[in-house]
């Protein structure tokens, strides 16, 4: 989302941004030139106050004159589509991106009656899209544009043809994300070669007991822990190999930015990680909770690097080809376009203003 901020066309749109707090890495992101940012503070929905910031919320659509309210997540879309509802805005589009969030009955519930009031809901990846289906969203509402990558800043600065001897995950240290599946296919992969590194960059959770896995199967010499980067696109690159073992996906940014960088991935076959990943031709696609699969993938690309080597070249090809970071503001300009369209609001011929 800040990405498309950043990068929508300013002679068609003016973007303002709506938070909940101001506060966190992104925020210098956006500030500043790049959109005006207000906070509706809120500290959970079954508050008072809560009711106070929503009307809050739809004054300020209505006193900037927004024609688009774009929101983003479970907490945005309850609060920010009925809030768009509530103050006429012309267009107002929903997000989804995740298959099987863990969310409560109660949060599922209230984020269908906030998509009862959108116009359109934008799927990540086609398992998102067919999970909104599963829960009732009409199909007519829902599109697919996937994420994007900025294939500039994620793009391959190492030298092909070494040995694979460092194998980098990035992802959030949560149940799904299958990291206990890497440590244990870990110790099978060291067994057989003793020099392999592994890294987890992320934080989470999990991160407490999957150190303490990693102490008792005695991997401390071969699985670093690095927490929470900010230099990625330079960890990546210094890699040799991307793994992700997901139990389930939407649509990875981890294996996006990966591919930019002409990794050789392997991934597991979920929700929408078969839609980035070919499998023998931009990487590999194994069962997810198969600690045995994900060691012989890797072994695998480990003794066949020039193999390895020319899946990374595919995967920064399907990357750039693909999903560019161009591809998706394009994706998500034609529909706002399209959206004001179908209303036929107002008569400005370009600009339009954006609210997220």
């Amino acid at each position: 989302m800040v990405e498309l901020v950043r990068r929508l066309d300013r002679t068609e749109f003016e973007v303002h941004v709506a938070c909940f707090h101001r506060r966190g890495p992104l925020e210098s992101a956006v500030s500043g030139n790049v959109a005006s940012i207000a906070t509706f503070p809120i500290d959970g929905f079954g508050r008072p106050a809560t009711v106070r910031q929503w009307l809050a919320f739809a004054r300020w659509c209505r006193h900037i004159g927004a024609r688009i309210v774009h929101t983003c997540e479970l907490y945005a879309n309850i609060f920010g589509l009925p809030g768009a509802a509530l103050a006429g805005v012309d267009v107002r589009i929903g997000n989804r991106r995740e298959v099987t969030p863990g969310k409560t009955r109660a949060q599922l519930a209230c984020q269908r009656l906030a998509y009862a009031t959108a116009h359109a809901v934008v799927a990540n990846s086609g398992a998102a899209a067919a999970q909104l289906r599963r829960e009732g969203v009409p199909g007519r509402k829902i599109h697919t544009i996937p994420n994007g990558v900025d294939c500039e800043r994620f793009r391959p600065v190492r030298a092909k043809g070494r040995p694979i001897r460092r194998v980098v995950t990035v992802a959030n240290l949560r149940p799904e994300k299958g990291h206990d599946t890497l440590i244990s296919a870990a110790a099978l992969v060291a067994a057989a070669r003793p020099d392999t590194e592994f890294v987890i960059v992320g934080s989470g959770p999990l991160e407490a007991p999957l150190r303490r896995e990693v102490a008792s199967r005695g991997l401390h010499d071969r699985v670093v822990f690095l927490g929470e980067r900010s230099d990625v696109p330079a960890l990546l690159a210094s890699s040799d190999l991307f793994v992700l073992p997901s139990r389930s996906e939407a649509c990875p940014n981890g294996v996006l930015e990966a591919m930019a960088v002409g990794l050789p991935v392997v991934a597991t076959r979920v929700g929408g990680v078969p839609g980035l990943v070919e499998s023998g031709l931009s990487g590999l696609l194994i069962e997810p909770d198969r600690p045995d699969a994900l060691a012989a993938a890797v072994l695998d690309l480990m003794s066949r690097p020039r193999f390895a080597w020319a899946l990374g070249d595919a995967a920064r090809q399907r990357a750039v080809q693909q999903f560019s970071f161009d591809r998706m503001v394009a994706g998500f300009e034609h529909l706002y376009h399209s959206e004001l369209g179908k209303r036929a609001v107002g008569s400005e011929a370009g600009r339009e203003l954006a609210a997220s």
